[in-house]
């Protein structure tokens, strides 16, 4: 063979190899195959119960925290080989590998953390409540903004999912309300009549003795910013919910994932209540309790109501002067389901994080919305743990003559930890 016709031969020969052995990879990985390089990563802060679920949650997980080791071990068994762990959060942040900070620790963590993630240059996906307080939840926002961090809050219902005891998707009902099918203004009553459980098992227990710390557990570190108090295993892990120092009870664990969307439907996203009203027993100063009736009130006479004893068995869940909505879609309006589908569609929402990092375009559910939609269980809070009810003003976030409540807005932080 002459040289000219081997070297061609040898060029056609290896070009054909090449085009058979270069196939797409989302040929070899499947339909929905993301290259590992192609993928968003994450780290999730807090792997106890809740934390463990975000690991499946959008993104590739490369490092977890924790201060409890068990917690650590038990997801790390989870997440797979090449999971880095960390047992103090500030640590992770400065790993620069990192595209997404999901915060799945108790709540009197979620507003420092944010706000120490977005200074590191982090995305921040965050557990709800989004924050213990108003004012962290203030800062927050502040720091999102001054840093250009993208800010999610794991509650979806606005957007997605059949809407508790509705059995809906949000969108159709926000339809009806936008058009103005029942009128203005509206009354909307969350209780187990309408389909919310308030979950008042979460109530916390008084008179809790000191305990020896197991050893696995960090409780200094637990605790963080929140007041010292000798450690007993009601106050950690699944038990938190039910003190002041780091939730609100069923209040703060469910009002975001009740009370959001209603705040959407009710196109309050900018503003809160101007009052709210209180029906409950006298809180314990540590331990949440149960009440019966907590009632928000908007400046064009919108209301909120939180029927806690589920006393009003004729409720519905949407009321207003030209009709009803309540449990399971029943309406006061003939042929509701004709009626949705002759409206116009809502604005669209973005409800991808992952596009939403890409594109640098807020997500549905953010730390601006999502800051007012807590503001509604902090309210909430204030009043029952002063006893009593109060007067807001939603321009400048703060309560009208009434010293006690504005002392509970930006609440002190133990020792060196500072928001």
């Amino acid at each position: 063979m002459k040289k000219d016709s081997r070297r061609n031969f040898l060029r056609t020969s290896t070009m054909a190899a090449a085009a058979f052995y270069i196939v797409p990879r989302h040929v070899l990985g499947g339909q929905d195959f993301v290259a590992p390089s192609d993928q968003l990563t994450k780290a999730v802060v807090g792997v106890g119960e809740m934390g463990k679920g975000h690991l499946n949650y959008e993104g590739r997980t490369i490092a977890i925290c924790d201060v409890d080791k068990s917690h650590l071990a038990a997801a790390l068994s989870k997440a797979g080989k090449g999971v880095t762990t960390y047992s103090d959060y500030r640590e992770l942040l400065l790993n620069k590998d990192i595209d997404v900070v999901h915060i799945a620790t108790p709540p009197h963590w979620h507003g420092l953390m944010a706000v120490d993630a977005a200074k590191a240059g982090k995305d921040i996906w965050c557990e709800k409540p989004m924050t213990r307080t108003i004012g962290e939840g203030q800062a927050v926002i502040d720091a999102v903004k001054r840093h250009g961090s993208m800010f999610r809050l794991n509650t979806w219902f606005r957007f997605r999912a059949g809407f508790y005891g509705m059995g809906v998707p949000v969108e159709p009902i926000k339809k009806l309300v936008e058009n103005r099918v029942f009128g203005w203004p509206l009354k909307v009553t969350i209780s187990g009549v309408t389909g919310f459980n308030w979950k008042f098992y979460w109530s916390g227990k008084t008179n809790l003795e000191s305990q020896p710390i197991p050893e696995e557990l960090d409780y200094d570190m637990w605790l963080g910013p929140a007041p010292y108090k000798p450690y007993n295993k009601e106050r950690v892990h699944l038990n938190f919910r039910g003190y002041w120092d780091y939730d609100g009870g069923g209040l703060g664990d469910m009002g975001q994932h009740y009370m959001d969307p209603v705040q959407y439907l009710l196109e309050k996203d900018d503003t809160s209540p101007i009052s709210v009203e209180i029906d409950a027993p006298q809180q314990h100063p540590e331990a949440v309790g149960s009440w019966r009736r907590i009632t928000y009130t908007y400046e064009d006479g919108c209301q909120i109501i939180l029927d806690g004893e589920n006393k009003d068995k004729d409720a519905v869940f949407i009321e207003g002067p030209d009709g009803t909505l309540t449990k399971g879609m029943k309406s006061s309006i003939p042929n509701i389901f004709g009626v949705i589908d002759e409206l116009p569609d809502p604005i669209p929402q973005m409800v991808s994080f992952s596009e939403s990092v890409k594109t640098r375009q807020k997500f549905a559910l953010n730390e601006l919305n999502g800051h007012r939609s807590c503001t509604l269980i902090n309210m909430g809070k204030i009043a029952l743990r002063l006893g009593r009810n109060l007067k807001f003003n939603p321009q400048t976030q703060t309560f009208i003559d009434d010293e006690g409540a504005n002392n509970l807005i930006h609440q002190p932080m133990r020792g060196h930890w500072s928001i």
